[in-house]
């Protein structure tokens, strides 16, 4: 190739970038209003600080086998109306989400990824590279989210490797998961640039008021993962109370719902397609204030698995 078709080509493919970092804010975003107006629904999304907007409400592929499980799940969802998938490198199952979402027949632009790096990762260049290959094994063109999975002893540069990432248009938004309040002070301390996300465990019993008071104040969206308590609070006889008033409600509903009307980014996992559909079926109503004051009070700290928020990842 001649020296001048090699600067025509890079030219072509600096345009091509440009477009597609430009296309990156292109994003429709629903604005809420009071907690209990009626105003969510599984479409709505959060506009992140970045300008790009993501899903209220998401299917989370923690634990689901790689292979037709996955698939399956993934495959459920989307005919259901989920438009966001969250999966991570840990979970094994990132080439199963890529090929549910490929197979369709939906656009891609329709669909939100998420993914993860783990600490194993961690370090600039490994983190360049771990973040490219969950790209391959995706295969979406590109990821929507690219979260830090949990702090560990290189985040600076692994947070470093992601921003470069966002840059070549590998993913469109960085965040993190895991992250108390001085992990996030010390990336913005470190490089200026502020998490677009933090994933964190969070419910009526698990409400880290400290970290969520912290993200709202410097615009980090608030992600809750493990909405559930993965069963453990599912027969506690106020959330039994809860849901009795709401007809055809259960109290995993209470649940979502609390999470969702906290504006929390919701993704609650399941791999069987009953539960995946019911667990949609929380945008009919609303917990009233009462309700949602009695749920304030459940606090005790209830971790369903490892805290790094506080502990240090250890290999």
């Amino acid at each position: 190739m001649s020296v001048l078709a090699c600067i025509h080509a890079a030219i072509l493919l600096a345009s091509c970038r440009l477009l597609h970092c430009q296309e990156t804010f292109d994003f429709p975003h629903s604005d809420f209003g009071t907690v209990a107006d009626g105003s969510l629904t599984i479409n709505s999304t959060v506009l992140l600080n970045d300008g790009t907007s993501i899903p209220l409400f998401g299917l989370g592929v923690y634990r689901s086998q790689p292979g037709e499980e996955t698939e399956d799940a993934v495959r459920w969802a989307l005919q259901y109306g989920y438009r966001h998938v969250d999966t991570a490198s840990r979970y094994r199952n990132e080439e199963s989400v890529g090929r549910a979402v490929m197979d369709s027949g939906i656009s891609r632009e329709e669909i939100f990824i998420t993914t993860k790096i783990f600490n194993d990762d961690h370090g600039y260049e490994k983190t360049l590279a771990a973040g490219r290959a969950s790209l391959a094994k995706l295969g979406t063109g590109y990821i929507d989210l690219l979260l830090m999975h949990a702090p560990g002893e290189q985040t600076v540069s692994t947070w470093q490797a992601m921003i470069q990432l966002k840059e070549e248009g590998v993913c469109r938004s960085v965040g993190v998961s895991n992250f108390g309040v001085h992990h996030l002070e010390e990336l913005h301390k470190a490089t200026g640039v502020t998490p677009s996300v933090n994933q964190i465990e969070v419910s009526p019993y698990l409400q880290r008021r400290d970290i969520v008071d912290y993200c709202q104040a410097h615009g980090i969206a608030v992600e809750g993962y493990s909405p559930l308590t993965k069963g453990v609070k599912l027969d506690d006889p106020m959330l039994v109370k809860i849901a009795a008033k709401y007809p055809g409600k259960t109290t995993a509903h209470v649940l979502i719902r609390w999470s969702v009307q906290q504006r929390y980014i919701t993704i609650p996992k399941s791999a069987k397609k009953e539960r995946i559909q019911a667990n949609i079926d929380v945008f009919d109503f609303n917990l009233d204030e009462e309700d949602m004051a009695e749920l304030e009070t459940l606090e005790e700290y209830l971790l369903t698995g490892w805290d790094p928020t506080v502990d240090e990842w250890k290999p």
